[in-house]
């Protein structure tokens, strides 16, 4: 397919998305089994299309005085993949596939709007109900920070050290622009391609199937860091979906002491099968059900709380969630929260630690909800993390990058080169 195809092909997945109010990977997979003769470039560079789109919706739609998905494709070529107009409409001259554009004049003009006389959300390109959360959480870095989450997301793996290490692993990615990561000390990291390039398809390399690494946002990786699981321990991962930290912690552990799994909806629990025999961990332990928890009463030393939430920290990945997100769903998100705070405090042992994350860079389910969990659990007490952080990342030099108050700390893309994430430690008291 030539450009004009591409761009076609966006729009019309673009508009599926608003009309029927659709998931991304919907509308794409959809788009792919009634159009087979696209290839998997195509087809990759119509996904990128639309989730850069998306990302940018609010200024495209603002530089362009249109938020129609005809507008925002173009725009996207225009702003982010730096086609000039000439070159575009270059391209799409004489392709019957092409979509009308407007003209050269108007395409160049609507490039030199200024951009700083939009509102602040717009600049920020997120829901405008949502900026005064963003300033709570970021203070004048606000709209900066916001702005990060506009970019494409990199390719990061955890190297599993109970099989090999990290030297290993970028050898086997050797000529693709793996490096290390800069914080997570056994994280690698593959940086986005530009414009219609795809992302490498990690989990198809043989590595992969000898349980060499993970994918797992750095972020992730540093928050399980964070959390401190030490050989011999007993740890409960409270909330472990698929079981990433579960087994960022066998790792850590070395395969000594106990790592019980645990997921209210124990369908997410599924994938850890394949997952933990791959990986070779042998002291995780799948708990399906909550009746598998009895006995663990008062005896863990650590407890992980990956709660569930709305995602905004996500959003570079997940861009259409943006936009989708509502106050209901906040409302949803912090009762989840703190109902499985105050679960999981049955477990912890006297001197044992919570370690509360969230992928969320909103407040409300963050700071907030540490000052409502001491509140109501005055038996717990926070735990400095300072040097938390410096013995968890590989440069001792990186900034703590704390939360409002210092409640907490606040990984994002801007402060971090991260996923946004929320980490949070207690103690209950002896």
């Amino acid at each position: 397919m030539r450009l004009g195809g591409r761009l076609q092909a966006a729009i019309e997945v673009l508009t599926d998305i608003e009309t029927r109010h659709r998931p991304v990977p919907d509308a794409l997979k959809d788009w792919g089994l009634s159009h087979r003769f696209a290839g998997s470039g195509d087809r990759a560079a119509i996904s990128n299309l639309v989730h850069d789109a998306l990302r940018m919706k609010l200024s495209h739609g603002f530089v362009m005085d249109s938020d129609q998905p005809e507008a925002l494709a173009v725009a996207t070529l225009l702003r982010q993949w730096k086609v000039s107009p000439e070159e575009l409409a270059a391209s799409l001259d004489g392709d019957k596939f092409a979509p009308e554009i407007p003209s050269v004049e108007t395409l160049t003009d609507c490039l030199a709007r200024d951009l700083s006389k939009a509102p602040a959300h717009v600049r920020a390109d997120i829901p405008e109900w949502l900026a005064p959360s963003f300033e709570r959480a970021f203070g004048e870095d606000w709209e900066a920070e916001a702005q990060a989450m506009t970019a494409r997301p990199p390719l990061d793996l955890r190297v599993n050290t109970l099989v090999t290490t990290r030297d290993e692993v970028l050898e086997a990615f050797a000529g693709q622009g793996a490096r290390p990561t800069r914080l997570a000390p056994n994280g690698i990291r593959i940086e986005a391609g530009e414009g219609p390039q795809r992302q490498i398809a990690a989990t198809s390399e043989v590595s992969f199937a000898r349980g060499w690494f993970e994918i797992q946002d750095e972020g992730s990786q540093l928050a399980a860091g964070l959390a401190g699981a030490a050989a011999g321990e007993m740890v409960l991962d409270y909330c472990a979906g698929g079981g990433g930290k579960s087994l960022a912690f066998a790792a850590m552990m070395n395969n000594e002491g106990s790592i019980n799994a645990y997921d209210s909806d124990r369908r997410r629990l599924a994938p850890m099968v394949e997952r933990i025999r791959r990986a070779g961990a042998e002291n995780i332990y799948i708990k399906e059900r909550a009746h598998n928890l009895a006995g663990l009463e008062a005896r863990m030393d650590r407890v992980l709380i990956d709660a569930p939430c709305t995602g905004t920290g996500t959003w570079r990945r997940r861009p259409d969630a943006k936009w989708r997100i509502s106050e209901k769903n906040i409302a949803d998100r912090i009762a989840d929260q703190d109902k499985v705070l105050d679960e999981a405090v049955n477990y912890v042992r006297p001197g044992g630690e919570i370690a509360y994350v969230t992928c969320s860079l909103l407040p409300e389910e963050n700071t907030d909800r540490t000052k409502a969990f001491l509140q109501r659990h005055p038996e717990f007490e926070t735990i400095g993390l300072k040097q938390r952080w410096k013995s968890a990342v590989a440069d001792a030099e990186a900034p703590v990058p704390y939360a409002t108050a210092n409640l907490g700390l606040v990984l994002s893309p801007r402060r971090t080169g991260t996923d946004g994430f929320y980490f949070m430690a207690f103690r209950r008291k002896l």
